[in-house]
């Protein structure tokens, strides 16, 4: 590697500081003051430790680089755009604007080389912590004594803002205690937010705080001195903890009335302190003009490509002395299934309907997961410190544990591989950390707590939608069912608020062969699931081929209404535990002279992406619709109507055994009847209505 001159660096980094003040200027939006304020540190890794190709920026063993503070996207779009990736001047140029390659906060599979969607502050830390534990795993996996395949390092910059969101605590813990060496964050300490000097609302001994983590912290280093941060980078590789780099810098550097302050912190520079500014730096050139001596500085395409070859070189060695490892691992790292992925699946979906189990569907869950992990070997588990509730382990499975762990069969060092992880109370931070993983690729990591924590996970279950990575959340205790614990552990409104989150398909599975579907589609997913899960045994039931093959379309009838009853018919649409109480009410609604017809609709989002001609099969117009769900009922209004029934529950719940709030709240068969009657009645009532109006035109 040739390491620029201290000219070139100066050089090397005033381009960035011109670019960030250019592009922000001419979009009249977006955050100059930290991609102003960084640019050393930026020349100091990108340029002397990145291992990157830009011209391929998917091959595996590249570094990872994630920028946290994501709202200072010009220094991260910059970087990429000088070191040679497809990111043209003209995509600079059109920062922020509609389509462009240059969003307000990078995006992951928009732009080349990103490597994970930032700006929600604190999750691009949570996901460095799951990257740098798959590049740990994948290590203890696959590297042998003579042969190592993986070997990359994940960097992140961040700043105070996500030091101050309680993510960066939740997953700067777990990094601390599982050892994750290859783990390097840069901390742009500028002391400026949005409202000002942080000392008024951050003043946090932070050095310290990532030392009771656990981290190495490397304290005091000059940001703007790119010699100190590069020695401090190679001094953080050869610690076998993760490092904390302090790098003390001022925000907007170069800016002549602006520096230092919070007006460069998210605002354009204005026309006036951008020429000021040129001057002060030494920049002779025009707004978005880059002499050729700065890019053939910047430039890694060559280094890049030298990389890659040797490392190619390296797997090939490894292939011809371990070809069934190789071969495993290019799969997965593919990401693709198993060649017999279709018939695992099947089997494990056949399995679950020769076994009729009446049980709950945690435990279906964990049924069906003893059948993944046969068949996947990349599968990852774990759970927010509720594994014996969540059940998401299963016999085989093996915890992670840190090198010199008591439980550690390694203790001369690395990560113990396992495939069960240990998050602790840590929800958010585990959410992002799969996120992070998922990204990473090699495994298919999923992770569970309570339905009703999913709350404390939302922000990055919903940038798992925005990036479509193959993430797996898994919430168990979905209802009122959960009983005694009361309404703080009991969720209402959350089944639909997650139907709600584009991308993400949320689903509710009846019993253990709807648990099975669920999980297998959430597996050849590319894009995140959520499978919610039940505390309290669920009935079993029979059904015939066509209706098992179409519950992966996420509605189906699982019992159709009686011809010989056809003057008043309805269709009853359940989920989860309540679809055995719409397969009582059948029976019921017969006496009185009602045929209904039994819909088990476990993911509406699938559901809704069906062709019309399904639908209307399944949901025929024309015909009265109650829908029942332990839960809010406005989303239900989408598919019964106004004039429809929902058998729901609008208020929070209560502290109770379970059968007994299922009764206080109305899921009952007589309820269901008597809602089932109301809608024909409105109904009924709606077309006289109708009748009438026609006459008297």
């Amino acid at each position: 590697m040739t390491i620029p001159t201290s000219s070139q660096t100066a050089l090397m980094a005033n381009a960035i500081r011109a670019l960030a003040m250019d592009a922000v200027q001419q979009a009249n939006s977006g955050h100059p003051g930290m991609p102003m304020g960084m640019p050393e540190i930026g020349v100091a890794l990108w340029s002397r430790h990145l291992k990157h190709n830009p011209v391929n920026p998917h091959w595996f063993d590249r570094d990872r680089f994630i920028l946290s503070n994501g709202h200072g996207s010009m220094l991260l779009y910059s970087l990429l755009h000088l070191t040679g990736y497809d990111l043209p001047m003209s995509e600079l140029k059109n920062f922020r604007q509609l389509h462009s390659k240059t969003p307000g906060h990078p995006e992951y599979g928009i732009t080349a080389g990103v490597e994970t969607t930032t700006g929600p502050l604190g999750q691009g830390v949570g996901n460095a912590v799951g990257m740098a534990l798959a590049e740990a795993l994948l290590a203890a996996e696959f590297n042998k004594a003579d042969a190592k395949i993986v070997d990359h390092y994940t960097y992140v910059f961040l700043g105070d803002g996500c030091l101050m969101e309680g993510i960066s605590h939740e997953a700067c813990s777990l990094a601390g205690t599982l050892k994750l060496n290859k783990l390097i964050a840069l901390w742009d300490d500028n002391g400026i937010s949005i409202d000002g000097h942080v000392e008024h609302w951050f003043h946090d001994d932070t050095p310290r705080r990532f030392e009771a983590y656990g981290w190495n912290v490397i304290r005091g280093v000059d940001g703007h001195n790119v010699d100190a941060v590069d020695a401090a980078i190679a001094q953080a590789k050869k610690s076998d903890k993760p490092t904390l780099i302090c790098c003390r810098t001022v925000i907007g550097k170069g800016a002549p009335t602006k520096a230092g302050g919070h007006d460069a912190h998210g605002a354009p520079l204005g026309d006036k302190e951008i020429a000021a500014t040129r001057a002060a730096i030494g920049w002779n050139y025009g707004p978005f003009e880059i002499p050729a001596e700065v890019y053939a500085a910047w430039d890694a395409k060559e280094q890049g490509a030298h990389a890659e070859t040797e490392w190619n070189k390296a797997f090939d060695a490894y292939k011809s002395k371990y070809g069934a490892e190789a071969a495993e691992f290019a799969r997965r790292m593919n990401g693709d299934l198993p060649a017999n992925w279709a018939e695992a699946a099947a089997e494990i979906i056949e399995d679950a309907n020769q076994k009729a189990e009446t049980v709950a569907t945690r435990k279906a869950s964990q049924n069906t997961i003893e059948g993944l992990a046969a068949a996947l070997p990349e599968l990852l588990g774990g759970s927010a410190d509720l594994t014996g509730s969540n059940l998401t382990n299963w016999k085989a499975s093996k915890a992670v544990r840190a090198a010199g762990d008591a439980e550690n069969a390694n203790p001369s060092g690395g990560i113990q591989w396992g495939n069960h992880i240990n998050y602790g109370v840590r929800e958010f931070g585990m959410s992002a950390a799969i996120n992070g993983l998922a990204l990473h690729g090699g495994y298919r990591p999923f992770g569970g707590t309570f339905l009703t924590f999913s709350d404390y996970s939302r922000n990055a279950l919903r940038v798992a939608a925005l990036m479509k990575s193959r993430s797996i959340f898994v919430f168990t205790h979905d209802s009122i069912g959960l009983g005694e614990d009361g309404p703080t552990h009991q969720s209402i409104e959350h089944v639909s608020s997650l139907r709600l989150i584009p991308n993400l398909q949320t689903w509710r599975p009846a019993d253990t062969v709807e648990t099975a579907v669920a999980w297998t589609h959430a597996i050849a997913h590319n894009g995140p699931s959520t499978l919610i899960f039940s505390r309290q045994n669920l009935q079993f039931s029979p059904r015939n081929d066509v209706q098992i093959a179409n519950i992966a379309k996420g509605g189906y009838v699982l019992r159709d209404w009686n011809d010989d009853i056809p003057a008043r018919k309805i269709i009853l649409i359940a989920t989860g535990s309540e679809v055995q109480l719409a397969m009582q009410a059948v029976e019921e609604l017969a006496k009185v002279g009602i045929g209904a017809r039994v819909v088990s609709m476990p993911c509406t989002n699938v559901f809704d992406k069906q062709d019309a001609e399904y639908r209307e099969r399944v949901l025929p117009k024309g015909v009265a619709r109650v829908a029942i769900e332990a839960g809010v009922t406005d989303f239900w209004r989408k598919y019964v109507g106004l004039e429809g029934g929902v058998v729901g529950i609008d208020t929070f719940g209560e502290s109770a055994p379970a059968g007994a709030l299922f009764k206080h709240f109305g899921f009952t068969v007589e309820n269901v009847v008597a809602t089932a009657q109301a809608a024909l009645r409105l109904r009924v009532s709606r077309q006289r209505h109708q009748v009438f109006l026609a006459i008297r035109r």
